[in-house]
């Protein structure tokens, strides 16, 4: 049997985490965590994401991964993970784990496309609010440190970027 492998992706909106984590975690196979998922869920039970609470998601989602990687088997987690509380969060999720753990930064080198990558998005989740451009360039974000692998999805295709990650899950 093969160690269980957490995928970390990360990166700001519109650079393809999620359309990336679907095709790794249905490669590997792995179980799926996308943020966007669990607060939209959150938020529409009434979930105040204001201050402290901010990182919600972000627990709900590492708890779910270390119950996953306890039972043997990978996770790809889907999120910004742009701030410095989040890789407290994947060493928790890692603790006790016999797993691997893979972080892959996702950068869009094309800020043209990263733009209309953006601004064509829908909303695939009932009560998804998407970021607008302004909204993207004005965000705060950290870059893991260090990434295993960065990813310029302006240049590397969806096939590519898997195999890449593949890759290093099955060394």
């Amino acid at each position: 049997m093969t160690r269980p492998v957490l995928v970390t992706l990360c990166g700001l909106p519109g650079t393809g985490k999620t359309t990336l984590a679907r095709a790794v975690a249905g490669a590997l196979p792995a179980q799926h965590l996308r943020i966007d998922t669990i607060e939209t869920a959150m938020k529409a039970r009434g979930f105040d994401f204001d201050g402290l609470r901010g990182d919600a998601g972000y627990v709900v989602a590492y708890a779910l991964a270390r119950d996953t990687l306890s039972l043997g088997a990978s996770v790809v987690v889907d999120a910004v993970h742009g701030w410095s509380g989040a890789q407290a969060l994947w060493d928790e999720a890692l603790a006790g784990a016999d797993a691997r753990h893979i972080v892959v930064e996702l950068t869009c080198s094309d800020a043209t496309e990263h733009r209309r990558r953006i601004e064509s998005r829908r909303p695939d989740l009932p009560g998804l609010s998407l970021p607008s451009w302004p909204d993207v360039e004005a965000r705060a974000y950290a870059s893991p440190v260090p990434p295993h692998l960065s990813i310029d999805t302006a240049t590397t295709s969806l096939e590519a970027a898997t195999a890449l990650i593949l890759e290093i899950a099955h060394p």
